[in-house]
This record gives C-alpha cells, structure tokens and sequence, in this order.
C-alpha cells in the first residue's frame, strides 16, 4: 500500500480490527519513510450473479434496483431501514450462495417476496400483487388467505 502522504510504496500495519459484524477489516498503518499514519478498510469483493430477465436478456445484478423495489413496496410501512438493509443482505446471500454465475429474475423475485412475508404483509401483497400481475380481487384474497394460513414467524 502506498502511502497517501508522500507516496513511498512501503508501510506496515500498525492496528487489525473487525468491524461491521465482521465484514470489514480496519487497518491502521504506518508509512515506512515519513512516519504519516493512516487508516484503510479492507473488504471481500464478492461478485454477485448476472440476472437472467424472462425476456432472455441478461443484466448484472442492480443492488439499487432490488432496495428501490422493496422501498416502494414498504412505503408508508412501519419497518426501519436496518430491517431493509438487512433483508437486502440476506437476498444478495441466497443469490450468493446458489453458486450460479447467472440467476433467473424470478429467483431475485422470489427471495424478495420471502423477505417481504417476513417483514410486513401488506408490504408482501403489495409486491406480489405487481409482480405477479394479479387480475382481479380473487387473486388478491388467494394470496391473503395464503398468508393467514401461515404462522407468522418471529425473531
């Protein structure tokens, strides 16, 4: 690592520490010339799977596109950010953990309605409903009589 003060390419590491759940690593370091101290974050660099859409056409996989929808499907809903963060991250792990270098869209779909019936119900119909092109009211009292059927879950 170069130092960000004089630019000599030797420094040492000072200070490890987890942060972030343990996601990230800080470094304090120490640069080997002009004694300048300075802090670096280290994170892994997962690559997240290429979306396949229904239409065959494939797009890399848009986190900002993923909260806006579970965003809009809460709007007005009384669930923090943390919580979306969090269901956010567990989405992106499912992906993840498929191994696959491309995921069909309605397995992103899918993990976005788990998450969403988890979170909030009406925010889940609320999805379903557009993402499932629901047609008429019968579609929507299937759906939330789906819901009642299932014992909520809780942490």
């Amino acid at each position: 690592m170069y130092c960000p003060f004089c630019g000599y390419k030797e420094t040492k590491v000072i200070d490890s520490r987890l942060i972030s759940d343990g996601e990230q690593i800080r470094r304090r370091r120490e640069c080997m010339q002009c004694s300048e101290r300075f802090t670096t974050y280290e994170v892994a660099e997962l690559l997240m799977p290429r979306v396949i859409k229904q239409d065959g056409t494939r797009e890399p996989f848009n986190e900002e596109k993923l909260l806006s929808g579970i965003q809009r499907a809460l709007e007005k809903r009384p669930v923090s950010f943390d919580d979306i963060e969090s269901a956010v991250l567990k989405i992106k792990h499912r992906l993840r953990a498929t191994g696959e270098r491309e995921v069909p869209s309605i397995l992103v779909g899918e993990a976005v309605m788990d998450s969403l019936r988890d979170l909030d119900q009406v925010a889940y119909v609320r999805f379903a409903s557009v993402y499932r092109s629901f047609q008429d009211i019968e579609e929507f009292r299937t759906e939330i009589e789906k819901l009642s059927c299932k014992p909520v879950e809780s942490e």
